[in-house]
């Protein structure tokens, strides 16, 4: 084979390198990289996910624009009133409720009520439950022994049950709306706290024994670089799994709240939990709308978060991870597999058949 010859087979199907690395950012991406690596039934979860995630995050985002009225208006732009228990029709295409508000529109408001709670309640948990367990520990001793017991001491009290009990003590009887969001949020945050510093605190005793922790108190380099510079960035790498699935969580926890009446106001802001709890009358007398829809979006948003939670944490998992590949890497090998033609005069069964039956199979 000339030099010729082999550049020509070297190079084969070789793609230019800015042609190969065309894209390469999109496939890094977080998300991205998740669906990439999952598989099966996995990657359906995490699909599913995502797209009722995605809905949930866009009808939030964009209520203002989605919504056909607000959330306590009671009469359409020319004065006329809604009515109460309005069956779906084209000028209501969810009907209305008992107090003669638009289905529709409380279930699109609602959607950004529940993102705002969800976001100031996981951000106050993540930045109290993260600084507590890097203190905690980093430097352990009585300061360590008495967060544990107190964390231990949140965390066995009934999540619902406490959420109650700090929302009438936030609240103080306030009606608007961020001030509602607001004691909702901190109601759900204190619930939160205890995940964030158990875990935090967890991987940071275990971080601060390695070597180069050590070699940076040999260095002379301070308490707080250390703690922020190598043991922070290194100890919070498992957060995002837990915000998603305390994403469902504080969604469910704020309609239980508002169920059981000690959520926002309802003139303050549209909340689901509410709605929903008004509308259980609505139920035995035939009015279907005003329950289903509430409750419908409900379980959609923490379904959504829940399955893209879940399916996050199989991927973080090493031994999930590689059962699922190898699983899909049997099943191809399994697929492209042939059995060998006893015909074939190159296959060496076939060869050995010929020499003993040289007569061309004569008994």
């Amino acid at each position: 084979m000339t030099s010729g010859e082999i550049t020509s087979v070297g190079t084969a199907g070789a793609a230019p390198e800015h042609v190969a690395g065309r894209g390469a950012w999109f496939k890094k991406l977080p998300v991205v990289h998740q669906v990439r690596q999952s598989v099966g039934l996995q990657r359906g979860m995490l699909i599913a996910g995502l797209v009722l995630t995605t809905v949930f995050v866009l009808v939030a985002v964009f209520a203002p624009l989605l919504a056909p009225y607000g959330w306590s208006q009671l009469r359409s732009g020319d004065g006329v009133a809604f009515g109460a228990q309005q069956p779906p029709s084209a000028e209501h295409w969810f009907g209305t409720t008992v107090g003669g508000y638009d289905v529709l529109s409380r279930v699109v408001w609602g959607a950004q009520t529940s993102l705002l709670v969800v976001i100031v309640a996981v951000a106050a948990s993540i930045v109290v439950g993260v600084l507590l367990g890097l203190v905690s520990g980093y430097f352990g001793g009585w300061l360590d022994r008495v967060l544990v017991v107190i964390a231990d001491a949140i965390y066995a009290f009934p999540s619902l049950l406490l959420a109650i009990l700090l929302a009438i003590v936030i609240s103080g009887g306030q009606s608007s709306m961020w001030g509602g969001i607001l004691a909702a949020a901190l109601s759900i945050t204190v619930v939160f706290v205890p995940q964030y510093f158990r875990v935090v605190r967890a991987e940071v005793v275990r971080i601060k024994a390695e070597a180069f922790v050590d070699s940076a108190r040999v260095l002379g380099t301070g308490h707080w670089r250390i703690m922020t510079r190598h043991v922070l960035r290194n100890s919070t790498r498992t957060l995002p799994l837990i915000v998603t699935l305390n994403a469902s969580e504080a969604i469910l926890t704020l309609a239980g709240l508002g169920f059981l009446g000690f959520g926002i106001e309802p003139t303050a802001a549209a909340e689901w939990g509410y709605d929903l709890q008004r509308s259980l009358a609505d139920v035995t007398s035939g009015i279907w709308w005003t329950a289903l829809f509430p409750g419908l979006a409900i379980v959609l948003a923490a379904m959504g978060m829940t399955l893209m939670g879940e399916s996050l944490n199989d991927l973080a998992d090493p031994r999930l991870r590689s059962r699922a590949r190898s699983g899909q890497v049997a099943g191809a090998v399994a697929a492209t597999s042939v059995e060998a033609d006893a015909s074939d005069p190159e296959n060496p069964a076939s060869a050995e058949h010929s020499e003993e039956n040289p007569k061309g199979g004569d008994a």
